[in-house]
């Protein structure tokens, strides 16, 4: 396996330092009284713990062949709800011995009767889990949990190769005390730091130290002596410079799980380096993977990638031919697709390199994301298709960065079908609701990196859809006397709409889908739904439901109705004031929905809201609402049109203001009264 490892970062900016005095720090074993006695995080009053202090020191081995980190972390817990926090996982790249973990120590700290209790961590307890034969993780639960305990742990990360230098994420899930990444790096290696911070740094120092190092030579001499190479062995000296970097961050929010955050990757607060070049003691610079290019050679050289396109299948002839046969590009696409979609079992597993390889995982019928989808390219391929395999990040693994060349940007191999100069396909059959027609939602707004190996080109797309995406729902109601609305809908749901209803509908079974169709309305009763289009690719998704619903308030003489039905639209998601992520909602929304309801003899209108529009102030979204009276029937239509699919956290203000005002529109009421 010839992976390649760099580091993930996200944007470069400034920093100073600022003029405080960073959170105070303890060696392993000595705690102060005052964090034992603390009851609550000073800055977080609700968390279940507190980081109090994490602090990694890296530095080179002496021959500059290895790297190591040395690793320190101290955490509060509060409450029970804190106590997942002893549950320690370290994970490392144990494929080749390229890494591994040692000098494991970790204890807990109690305060019982006004002492301090220390247990420490019996070593047997220390497992590690092997997860595939690339990756592994120290695993470990911390003694003798109790609210208000203090647990620490410390250890070695220790890499083989001095490539790659691991994330150092300031942030965490929880509260940070203080944050704390000293570098140690020679001059030997150029790194392009790219931080991704928007809280300063309340300590940063550089320091440069002079180094010597001893390399050994030898001289041969290969003269006719009939006994083989002689020589000498010497050695020289070379002097190289050390650049020593301390970065602290202090009083670190948690960062919490917001409605359509991207991912915590894309997030969280974080540091690191991506290794640019090499200027040995005694040679010439050297560049590695800074180009896309670069990358995709590492890729297509690679025995867990590029050595598995070509690899044949048992039977395969039989789906070849049958693909042969058939008219359509699109048509030989979509039933590939669905063969190997319906035909392999995904074991959940995301990797941009096959594990048992395509045969092995074919022959078993379950494998991981790359051995899926390099099946899928192999089958395409052999049928004609202009097809190439890409790799990708999920949502949940985070976006690939433009700028940090790398194949630790990735985590998912797909396949990449260019139709013409604009139109193309990006196809998982891992996911057993995608189409081949659309690009799966967890792979937009981000890059994609895909591979022709026999022509050596290799080149990034960004993975995006232009199109909005439509729901239509339209409604047909009987307004009764007795407060109640008999009716029907039909709702027609496009694209990612369609495949998330189809997942919810056969996922959880008619009638459940049936009750998360009322969207928890115990007065909206569905007695009926009937499907078209579901299993058509490239036809929308139509729902036709009959039902009842009691309107709640009516008294005789009052009837309320709020038309704000099957919308999926009733809940504002983003009550909240402040927001700490961006908002990604992936892709661009249009929402139609049109009513029809006719009142009931002896009613007249009290209450009709007023015809609007609203805009959002940087015109992304258009809300349009019309509702009138027409021949004893009540016309309703909302329009919602977006034409941005992302928003900063930091113009949150104008899209929470927006959208308070667009959910109060939403569920404005109608009031009939009687005459």
């Amino acid at each position: 396996m010839n992976k390649f490892f760099t580091l993930l970062f996200l944007g470069t900016i400034a920093f100073t330092a600022r003029a405080q005095t960073a959170p105070s720090t303890q060696p392993y074993g000595k705690i102060d009284q005052a964090d034992l006695e603390m009851k609550a995080c000073d800055f977080e009053k609700d968390a279940n713990a507190e980081v109090l202090f994490n602090k990694g020191n890296l530095y080179y081995g002496d021959d500059l062949k290895s790297i190591v980190i040395e690793s320190h972390k101290r955490i509060k817990i509060f409450n029970e709800n804190g106590n997942k926090e002893a549950n320690i996982q370290i994970p490392y790249e144990g494929g080749d011995h390229k890494e591994y973990i040692n000098g494991i120590e970790a204890e807990t700290i109690n305060l019982v009767d006004g002492k301090v209790e220390i247990t420490k961590l019996d070593k047997k307890l220390i497992y590690n889990k092997v997860i595939d034969k690339w990756h592994s993780e120290v695993t470990f639960a911390m003694p003798n949990i109790k609210p208000g305990c203090i647990i620490e742990y410390k250890y070695k990360w220790n890499a083989n190769y001095n490539a790659a230098i691991p994330y150092w994420d300031f942030q965490e899930r929880i509260p940070v005390r203080y944050s704390e990444l000293a570098t140690s790096i020679p001059d030997v290696f150029y790194f392009r730091p790219d931080p991704r911070m928007h809280q300063p740094l309340i300590r940063h120092t550089v320091a440069t130290d002079t180094k010597v190092m001893k390399v050994l030579t030898h001289t041969f001499d290969t003269g006719g002596t009939g006994n083989g190479a002689t020589g000498t062995q010497d050695s020289e000296t070379f002097t190289y410079n050390v650049e020593n970097e301390v970065r602290g961050m202090a009083n670190i929010a948690s960062l919490p799980q917001e409605p359509y955050m991207s991912s915590f990757a894309d997030n969280v607060q974080s540091i690191g380096l991506n290794l640019v070049s090499v200027k040995p003691i005694n040679g010439f610079n050297s560049t590695l993977s800074d180009t896309w290019a670069k990358v995709g050679g590492i890729l297509a050289d690679d025995e867990d990638f590029g050595d598995q396109l070509k690899r044949s299948l048992n039977k395969e002839r039989d789906i070849i031919n049958t693909a042969s046969g058939l008219k359509t590009g699109d048509e030989k696409i979509a039933y590939i697709f669905n063969e190997v979609k319906n035909g392999m079992k995904w074991n959940g597993v995301d990797r941009w390199y096959t594990i048992d390889g395509t045969s092995k995982a074919w022959d078993n019928k379950t494998g991981n994301s790359a051995e899926i989808n390099l099946i899928l390219y192999h089958l395409l391929k052999q049928s004609g298709i202009n097809a190439y395999p890409m790799v990708v990040g999920t949502r949940d693994y985070g976006k690939v960065s433009r700028y940090n060349t790398s194949t630790i940007e990735f985590n998912r191999a797909v396949v990449y079908v260019p139709v013409d100069s604009i139109k193309y396909y990006v196809l998982d059959a891992t996911g057993k609701y995608n189409l081949y027609n659309e690009t799966p939602a967890e792979l937009l707004n981000s890059l994609g990196l895909y591979i022709d190996k026999s022509k050596k080109l290799f080149d990034t797309v960004y993975l995006k859809n232009d199109l909005s995406v439509r729901q239509i729902v339209m409604i047909n109601g009987n307004i009764k006397a007795d407060g109640k609305l008999d009716g029907t809908a039909q709702l027609v749901s496009f694209g990612y709409n369609k495949v998330n209803t189809v997942k919810n509908y056969k996922e959880n079974g008619e009638k459940k889908y049936m009750d998360n169709l009322s969207d928890g309305d115990n007065n909206l009763k569905i007695s009926a739904v009937k499907f078209e289009g579901m299993d058509v690719d490239t036809l929308p998704l139509t729902q036709k439901v009959d039902f009842n619903l009691d309107l709640v308030g009516s008294d005789g003489n009052y009837i309320y109705l709020n038309p704000n039905l099957f919308t999926s639209l009733k809940k504002n998601l983003f009550l909240s004031d402040k927001r700490m992520t961006d908002i990604d909602f992936g892709y661009l929304q249009n929402y139609s929905i049109n009513g029809t309801y006719k009142m009931p003899p002896g009613y007249k209108i009290d209450v009709l809201p007023k015809t609007v529009t609203i805009i959002m102030p940087d015109r992304s979204i258009t809300f349009k609402r019309i509702i009138q009276e027409q021949d004893g029937d009540i016309i309703v239509r909302y329009s919602i049109n977006y034409t941005k699919a992302e928003y900063s956290k930091d113009n949150y203000s104008d899209f929470h203001e927006f959208y308070k005002k667009m959910y109060e529109l939403l569920n404005e009421q109608i009031v009939l009264k009687k005459s």
